[in-house]
């Protein structure tokens, strides 16, 4: 079982709060057993929730050891969440932890550095104010949300659904996403304007780090029939450290990483060339069309031609 800290804020959105507990707290996995455990965490007994006062059973020493965090929407998303609650989210990154922002959650963890440098998005009215106060941040108000690997941003309301079922799909696998969907009367992903249009950024290993070279030379070398031990042997080890590397410094596997890597760049095939679905197929190293559709849409969550369709 996974654990999702939500992490309330006065004045917090009640439904961006809601969405994350509500979804990982329903989710069941295909032997009826709770995917995850969901703790609210707060820096005070007692939080501003609008409406109502919230009184959360777990302070900021409930974000240690959790497996994701997510941080929901405040109404004065101006306001510094303060140096306690910044250390609280770098010391969660810095563990490895996945944090993710719903709505206007993404300016509190903008004001940690932990997205300088990357692409994010929020409320579209609040997406101004974000390119404003942050400018190291790229700002991008058209999409639903973004995936960056270890950190996540979604757009307002809804969007968080999209964002929570994404990470349950990362976690579990589309089966149990496509469950938890049902259960939020939510379709897997939305049809219609850019529900699918999310940057799928690798996890990147950590600056100098001996994984940096074999990421570049996977990266020139998609094209090429990998396995496991071809990429173990071009790192000069044996392929349990390779996998054991790979999951302390991306968060995956090294055949993950590579299928995700391929995926992406298909992505941006179909978006600039006229190449059809079987020549891209080859070009990015998969096996067979068959193969590069399964794939691709267990990925993206559309087929390579309706992805096409909509962003070519």
């Amino acid at each position: 079982m996974l654990t999702v800290a939500v992490l309330a804020l006065d004045r917090v959105i009640p439904f961006d709060l809601a969405t994350p507990i509500e979804v990982f707290n329903r989710t069941r996995l295909p032997d009826g057993r709770a995917g995850y455990q969901v703790r609210v965490c707060a820096q005070r007994p007692e939080i501003d929730a609008g409406a109502f006062a919230l009184r959360a059973p777990w302070g900021l020493d409930g974000l240690d050891g959790a497996d994701t965090v997510i941080v929901p929407g405040t109404a004065t998303p101006q306001v510094s969440p303060g140096r306690e609650v910044c250390d609280a989210l770098r010391a969660a990154a810095a563990d490895g932890t996945r944090i993710a922002s719903i709505c206007t959650g993404t300016f509190p963890l903008a004001a940690t550095g932990l997205l300088d440098g990357l692409r994010a998005t929020t409320h579209w009215a609040a997406a101004g104010l974000l390119a404003a106060a942050h400018p190291r941040i790229e700002v991008d108000p058209d999409v639903l949300y973004v995936d960056n690997g270890q950190f996540l941003t979604s757009a307002g309301a809804a969007a968080g659904l999209d964002l929570c079922l994404h990470m349950i799909r990362r976690d579990y696998g589309s089966a149990v996403a496509a469950d938890a969907a049902r259960l939020s009367v939510m379709p897997l992903e939305r049809e219609g304007g850019q529900a699918q249009f999310i940057a799928h950024d690798h996890a990147p290993a950590p600056g100098g780090s001996a994984l940096e070279p074999l990421l570049t030379w996977l990266q020139d070398n998609l094209g090429r029939d990998l396995a496991l031990a071809d990429i173990a042997a071009r790192a000069g080890t044996s392929t349990r450290t390779l996998i054991r590397r790979f999951r302390e410094q991306t968060g995956s596997t090294p055949l993950q990483w590579l299928h995700r890597a391929r995926v992406r760049q298909a992505q941006h095939l179909l978006e600039t060339t006229e190449h059809s679905v079987e020549r891209i197929a080859a070009q990015v190293g998969f096996g067979s069309p068959t193969a590069f559709r399964d794939r691709f849409k267990r990925t993206t969550g559309v087929s390579p031609q309706t992805y096409r369709r909509t962003f070519s």
